[in-house]
């Protein structure tokens, strides 16, 4: 048994319910290649056990398990009131590896177990993972974790190591500890430190006592913050409990080295200022003895030739440590007064500009439309791109007498090709066009500052076909979510005329997710007829500009962001893969990330040409046209690159993950564009040999074309600008060739690149 999660506490709330059908509710979670969980577990290398603190709480565990789960779902043990106990009863039980504690409030994300249980063979004692913060009024926070878990790394450590480790979040529940190192160590007691003191101590100790600390920056818990007016209110000593907690801390700490001394004295003392200074934490009579018990504590354990942080922590620390409780309060008031004074200034001034703009906007908008004037964007305001660029480059040719006047966000005006017309948002001359051009077209939304008149038409291109869930169905998904204002959303849909598709799919997936009045344009992306227009000559050009040797496979790998991450996690080691795949490979970058610097692994790569980073290269059409083959995850890539009708290996490695968090429309691993690979070694077994390219690769992306290439034929911007710009009836534009009757670019093979 790999791993064994043990919730414990009272059913706050309602909440136990939930957090033990986060757990059980992960099928097959734990397992491993070639086994089976049964339905409704937490897999065969994963057990639950449930320590309730009363009675109520232990009758909703056994209701759960009858109502839901059977009774094999999860073991629960008789009731410990104390969650020390708990924990240390729940160890006793426990079969697995590593032990896990849950607090009844919380809950695990999608696919938690498995991420878990794919780690166990580290070599660590403690696993650190970052997790979310979930209130009632935002389901899922980010935490502040991310940047420390990242900048530690993922191979294993020692705490004097990576000393800023001690600033992540101090939870129970985000960190699994090895069940050896745990029963190695409960005779300190400080794992089961009596209430009220406990949890601080729990979480710091597991690092201090560690002999290595493994870290992942993927949430896997959510941490449910309550409503401080739903809780009793805290005594007295609870008030002072602090105090103790970190007396057992720095008893344990007083043998670390300086620098994880020098970091656990500045998280000490900003827990210190952080209660006295945040509204309802602490009652005002109070204030006073325990600000001098914290100063107490600021000279006690500070580290010799400590350095207070800079800024106005610093002045705050230096406050502590004099005791200068008075002069504390009165730099609170001022910097109170001051942070009204400011915020109340910013409010006036945004409120002032935006009365402004909306003026100046319904100026342009009692003007009459100009039917020769249409207004472009592109993610965002990036620059030319995507669908809304094929578009005007088409009108150009079809309809000069319109007039294109692109939005573009003031960094990336440099980026624009010569002679673009553009407008910078919140200009002036960006209002007006607003208000006043005949045509609006965008692969996004424009600001809810735009009243579309009736004699405006809008376009609404999009920028990729769904595989994850959108508009309103992201509404299951607050980790995609992230407090999306659906109301003001579909107010923004309300505003399409047109929606351009590239599929059925597509268009039922749009019905679905924005259902409004407008009309679905079932023409194809026009990005992709790049695809079935360029030539040989067009794929050796873009080969040779992007430094790609003639005869060397390409290959294009570009993943996609990650909604269950505040950061960024590698999913490749792609030194490792570069290596592996030998010098007629190049591997061609294009993510949210590259491997920088230097020092990386990849730098004498780079050098040599095998890895090229295309992050940055635009467009991205062109870089498809490159590459022999393509590596996708789960971006929307794909499904444009299935044009090309060249090889696709799609890199899973986290679906299960993936999927439960962000929602997906379909199972990608049952019908995907090619092999699919869930390890670093499949993926490389399969590059290596033939398999990439094979005929049961070319009968899947033959499948997946058919699907999911439905409209794109190379006609796809001729059709937009005749039917949107030039009033042409459907019949009367260019008919949609079969799939099987196109015939794409040629591949660099072919091309002789």
């Amino acid at each position: 048994m790999k791993l064994s999660v043990i919730v414990t506490g009272a059913d706050v709330q309602g909440h136990l319910r939930e957090c033990l059908d986060s757990v059980t509710g992960q099928a097959g979670g734990g397992e491993q290649p070639g086994t089976s969980g049964a339905p409704g577990t937490a897999g065969p290398q994963a057990e639950l056990i449930v320590v309730p603190a009363d009675e109520a709480a232990r009758d909703q565990c056994e209701e759960a398990a009858r109502a839901r789960h059977g009774a094999a779902a999860m073991r629960v043990l008789p009731v410990e009131p104390s969650p020390a106990a708990a924990r240390r009863a729940g160890a006793a039980e426990a079969g697995g590896e590593w032990l896990l504690f849950v607090d009844g409030k919380d809950l695990l994300l999608p696919d938690a177990v498995r991420t878990l249980v794919e780690h166990a063979d580290t070599a660590a004692d403690v696993l650190l993972f970052d997790h979310v913060r979930a209130y009632w009024w935002d389901p899922a926070r980010p935490s502040t974790d991310t940047r420390i878990l990242a900048a530690a790394g993922h191979e294993p450590r020692a705490l004097a190591a990576a000393p800023n480790l001690l600033g992540v979040t101090p939870l129970p529940g985000n960190r699994a500890l090895r069940a050896a190192f745990f029963r190695e160590h409960l005779d300190t007691g400080l794992f089961d430190e009596p209430d009220p003191a406990g949890d601080l101590v729990f979480a710091y100790a597991s690092l201090l006592l560690a002999g290595r600390i493994g870290c992942l920056d993927t949430a896997l818990l959510a941490e449910r913050r309550l409503r401080r007016a739903s809780l009793p209110p805290l005594t007295e000593e609870q008030h002072f409990a602090l105090f103790e907690e970190y007396e057992e801390i720095w008893a344990l700490a007083d043998q670390a080295p300086a620098s994880v001394r020098g970091v656990l004295y500045d998280r000490m003392t900003a827990d210190y200022l952080r209660v006295i200074a945040r509204p309802g934490l602490l009652p005002e009579a109070l204030a006073p003895e325990f600000f001098r018990r914290a100063a107490e504590h600021a000279v006690r354990y500070r580290p010799e030739g400590h350095s207070s942080p800079a800024g106005l922590a610093g002045v705050r620390q230096n406050l502590l440590v004099k005791g200068q409780f008075t002069a504390y309060r009165t730099l609170q008031r001022a910097n109170r007064k001051q942070r009204d004074l400011n915020a109340t200034l910013r409010t006036r001034k945004r409120k002032l500009g935006a009365r402004v703009r909306r003026h100046r906007y319904e100026k342009a908008r009692s003007q009459p439309v100009d039917r020769e004037l249409a207004l472009f964007s592109a993610y965002w305001d990036r620059g030319v791109a995507c669908n809304p660029g094929a578009i005007a480059a088409k009108l150009a040719e079809l309809a000069p007498e319109i007039h294109p006047v692109w939005v573009v966000s003031a960094d990336n005006v440099p980026l624009l090709p010569p002679g673009t017309d553009h407008v910078v948002p919140g200009t002036p001359r960006y209002l007006d066009v607003l208000g006043r051009a005949g045509f609006l077209v965008n692969n996004v939304n424009f600001p809810n500052l735009l009243v579309k008149r009736p004699e405006q038409t809008y376009v609404q291109t999009h920028h990729g076909t769904p595989l994850k869930r959108m508009g309103l169905d992201q509404m299951d998904f607050p980790a995609a979510a992230k407090g999306l204002n659906f109301r003001a959303l579909l107010a923004r849909v309300d505003a399409w005329d047109y929606s351009v598709s590239a599929n059925s799919h597509s268009t039922r997936m749009w019905a679905h997710a924005y259902p409004s009045h407008y009309v679905s344009l079932d023409y194809g992306y026009p990005r992709n007829d790049v695809f079935y227009r360029a030539g040989a000559r067009d794929v050796r050009a873009v080969r040779e500009k992007l430094g790609i040797a003639p005869g060397k496979r390409a290959l294009l790998y570009a993943p996609t962001h990650r909604d269950y991450e505040a950061g960024w996690t590698p999913r490749l080691d792609l030194a490792a893969l570069a290596e592996s795949l030998g010098e007629d490979t190049v591997l061609l970058v294009r993510g949210h990330y590259f491997y920088g610097g230097a020092a990386s692994p990849l730098a004498r790569l780079r050098g040599t040409g095998r890895v090229i980073d295309v992050s940055a290269y635009d467009p991205v059409e062109d870089v498809c046209l490159a590459a022999d083959a393509l590596i996708a995850d789960y971006s929307s890539i794909m499904f444009d690159y299935a044009n090309l009708d060249r090889p696709v290996v799609i890199y899973a490695d986290d679906w299960e993950m993936y999927s439960r968090t962000r929602g997906v429309y379909f199972d990608l691993l049952a019908e995907p564009p090619g092999h699919v690979a869930r390890s670093q070694a499949e993926l490389t077994e399969i590059l290596r040999t033939d398999a990439w390219r094979d005929p049961a690769s070319a009968k899947l992306r033959a499948a997946f074309r058919e699907r999911f290439c439905e409209y794109d034929d190379g006609a796809a911007a001729e059709r937009v600008v005749r039917r949107v710009f030039l009033g042409e009836r459907p019949e009367a534009l260019p008919r949609i060739i079969p799939v099987a009757d196109r015939t794409p670019a040629p591949s660099p093979e072919e091309a002789g690149a």
